[in-house]
């Protein structure tokens, strides 16, 4: 597994990161083998949220953890989303934090994000609970998770630490950042940027993306992979997966770390064999060429 540099932070992290999002219903040996596989495979990057099967991802997760195994993996987890609410208070971010620390039965976090904009986000508080988890060694690095540019810029210009990650829904069947770029200056529904132009700003400002639901298409409806909704995409994955001697979900991953900006997918599987498989796009460089007739596969016209 070949690794990246995530963001500003100084932290080296596998190319692909290990999503624990359904991880909350497996059984204890379930969730052992499904670390132990990821790790054997070089993915010792795991994502967590403090609301994921509302705090069991990350209970069995810590249980399954031994203090031997700590040193060995990068934790990320998220925080922010209250029921009918999202809340970036200093006494809400410190007390998930504080939460997720005993789940996760570890003295630290290295990755927080602020899950999702909090439309009453007051920066300086925000930077004021950033810095007592970083003074006091519970977390080491942050982030956030679908904010635009502006959002960034807001809460960046009352911090003393950079911002390392954006976590952003992105994937083959989910290209809006992608497709404004590409239409610039047309009339066509593509061309809409939707998002203040994120992806350009990271990669101006060494914020990696990290790709959330990457085999989904619209906002957890399904995957698109091996779905009779998509026939002409699922044939030309095909067509390139048996070029290279990988899985169709292989080439669907390798299509995001084509791109250059160096994003850090993650994984939504407990499938060990698909999860296998999405890993392995890290030894995957597609052509240009199959880059953009995936792209085209995928229902997206040039203009």
């Amino acid at each position: 597994m070949y690794t990246i540099n995530l963001g500003k932070s100084g932290l080296q992290v596998p190319t692909i990161a290990v999503g624990c999002m359904r991880i909350g219903n497996m059984t204890d040996y379930e969730v052992s083998n499904f670390i132990n596989t990821s790790l054997q495979l070089g993915a010792n990057f795991f994502d967590h949220a403090d609301i994921y099967g509302g705090g069991k991802c990350e209970e069995v997760f810590g249980k399954a953890i031994s203090h031997s195994m700590r040193e060995k993996v990068i934790i990320q987890t998220k925080c922010g989303i209250r029921k009918g609410m999202y809340d970036f208070s200093y006494e809400h971010i410190v007390n998930s934090v504080n939460g997720s620390l005993k789940r996760l039965g570890t003295d630290y976090i290295d990755v927080l994000l602020l899950h999702r904009p909090d439309a009453l986000m007051e920066p300086e508080e925000v930077a004021r609970a950033f810095s007592h988890l970083k003074e006091t060694g519970k977390v080491r690095h942050f982030g956030v998770s679908n904010q635009n540019p502006y959002q960034m810029q807001l809460l960046q210009n009352a911090l003393d630490m950079p911002i390392c990650a954006n976590q952003l829904q992105l994937g083959v069947m989910h290209t809006p950042m992608i497709d404004s770029g590409i239409n610039v200056n047309m009339y066509n529904e593509a061309s809409t940027v939707r998002d203040g132009g994120v992806l350009d700003f990271c990669r101006l400002n060494n914020i990696t993306i990290q790709t959330w639901s990457p085999m989904q298409y619209g906002f957890f409806e399904g995957c698109f992979i091996d779905n009779d909704k998509f026939p002409e995409l699922n044939a030309v994955l095909e067509k390139i997966a048996n070029k290279y001697g990988v899985s169709k979900t292989t080439i669907a991953i390798a299509w995001l770390l084509r791109h250059p900006a160096k994003m850090q997918p993650v994984t939504g599987t407990t499938n060990l064999t698909r999860l296998a498989d999405s890993l392995k796009a890290s030894e995957i460089n597609i052509t240009r060429e199959e880059w953009y007739e995936i792209y085209r596969a995928a229902g997206n016209k040039l203009p």
